[in-house]
């Protein structure tokens, strides 16, 4: 045998036809596959609690204690098969080591959804003979369907990029190949076993080989259930845009008060510090800035009870405040550099030396909407500029928070006093406290030129912020 591997893992999930290929494999000499081995419920088989030697205390003790009696109790390779819902401690280890052959079983979800709700009916997992089986029709729930295609897409899409990062692959083989003995005889190759059979395990037989329309009590309704499942992620808004971190140095503390602001940029900053600054009565130099991780982590310790908060904007708002702050104005925030590349290459045609006098509310319209063009090309990584977080997704700033520190509280700026009210009254403070305005937009604000071509750019723009926040129409 090659010694290329040191064990192997059959990646499974019920009703996918585990069973008949551990009966194959276990037919070629030097390979051993063990059962479930790190089933939460029993070890290796139904109503086991002890293999190799090892209990299952021991093994919820330490897993790997159980890997290595498996394989000092097997002449050649050991392995064993796991399911999603096995012990996840077993699964970062042996996805992280090269030296485990990864066997990956895929079945068709329906027929494996139907063969699981008729074994729970029989209560007959494995046929030996045909004599012996057992039947029966089931039902078919489409949202209990929907919750394990869900299980298993995301074990799946969690398994294929784990082997991505490390460099490694894996045998992938379907519940039809398992009967295509020259399929298997690879398989075995693959494990380093140069022997080869003629035909595949007897052992195990296919238990309900008839047609689905014969298996399920109402198929018609489930066929019509099933036009609504996205089966090719058709739905899915894609999402190029650079993943952002956690921005700790940009948070916000009150001087007193234990509220802690998470700026989303672009957003009323100024509004919320004013207003955590009235909360305490101090000035802006009384709240705490510049955090790093050890520091945060520090405030949060002294801070009993603390809250966290973000605020979040419609994406129209946000971004014209974003393109007049950063793009038309040539002050202390304006991004130079973006501006001239904006101006000359995208087509952006903001006053050259920031000058407005004589810049037109239809000029400013027209350079909004290149504006907004370019932003949607940055988002997607088809500009070489840098996705600033001026303009990058809410969402995808609020899941960089996550990284660190998730808000307990998204606050939206349209309900931005009361949703603040509420969030003081949650750390005992009950102010009564008007909030500064936020101020209008320059050189004009967006009731100036919003209509709905700006709306509907904007949302092409930001289709994964206004489906994960709910936005409508800005007006």
């Amino acid at each position: 045998m090659s010694n290329q591997f040191d064990y192997f893992v059959i990646l499974a999930e019920m009703r996918t036809g585990s069973n008949f290929l551990e009966a194959t494999v276990n037919s070629y000499p030097g390979l051993t596959c063990w059962g479930e081995a790190y089933n939460p419920a029993f070890v290796g088989k139904a109503n086991s609690d002890k293999m190799c030697g090892v209990s299952k205390a021991q093994r919820e003790q330490n897993p790997n204690t159980l890997l290595e009696a498996m394989k000092s109790n097997t002449e050649g390779l050991a392995g064993f098969r796991f399911f999603h819902n096995h012990d996840p401690r077993m699964f970062n280890h042996f996805m992280d080591d090269p030296k485990c052959a990864k066997i990956i079983l895929t079945r068709n979800p329906l027929e494996s959804y139907v063969s699981k709700k008729i074994a729970d009916q029989t209560g007959q997992w494995r046929l030996g003979d045909l004599k012996d089986a057992r039947t029966a029709k089931v039902t078919f729930e489409k949202r209990e369907f929907e919750t394990m295609l869900d299980a298993i897409k995301t074990f799946q899409v969690e398994l294929q990029r784990r082997l991505q990062v490390s460099g490694q692959t894996g045998f992938y083989i379907n519940y039809e190949d398992i009967k295509d003995i020259e399929v298997v005889n690879g398989l075995a190759r693959f494990l380093g076993v140069d022997v080869e059979q003629h035909t595949t395990s007897q052992q195990t037989k296919v238990q309900n080989p008839s047609q689905l329309k014969d298996k399920v009590n109402n198929f018609a309704q489930m066929v019509t259930e099933l036009s609504d499942v996205d089966h090719f992620n058709l739905a899915s808004t894609p999402n190029f845009e650079p993943r952002r971190g956690p921005a700790v140095p940009s948070y916000v503390a009150a001087a007193h008060a234990p509220l802690l602001y998470l700026p989303v940029r672009s957003g009323p900053e100024a509004t919320v510090r004013d207003w955590m600054c009235a909360l305490d009565s101090v000035e802006q130099s009384d709240l705490t800035i510049g955090f790093s991780q050890k520091t945060l982590r520090q405030w949060k310790r002294r801070a009993k009870e603390h809250r966290s908060f973000t605020v979040i904007s419609h994406p129209v708002a946000r971004l014209h405040r974003a393109f007049c702050t950063h793009i038309v104005s040539t002050g202390e925030e304006s991004f130079g550099e973006i501006r001239d590349v904006l101006r000359t290459t995208y087509k952006v045609d903001v006053p050259a030396d920031g000058v407005t006098d004589g810049y037109s509310k239809d000029q400013h319209k027209a350079a909004f909407l290149a504006f907004i063009d370019f932003v949607k090309g940055n988002l997607n990584a088809q500009t070489s500029v840098r996705v600033d977080p001026s303009w990058a997704s809410q969402s995808e700033i609020i899941k960089g928070f996550s990284e660190f520190s998730m808000p307990d509280m998204i606050v939206r700026e349209e309900t931005l006093e009361r949703d603040l009210t509420c969030l003081a009254r949650a750390v005992g403070i009950d102010p009564i406290l008007p909030l500064n305005p936020i101020e209008d937009d320059k050189p004009f604000s967006l009731a100036a030129i919003y209509d709905e071509d700006i709306e509907q750019a904007v949302k092409q723009a930001y289709q994964r912020d206004y489906m994960m926040f709910g936005f409508r129409a800005f007006r």
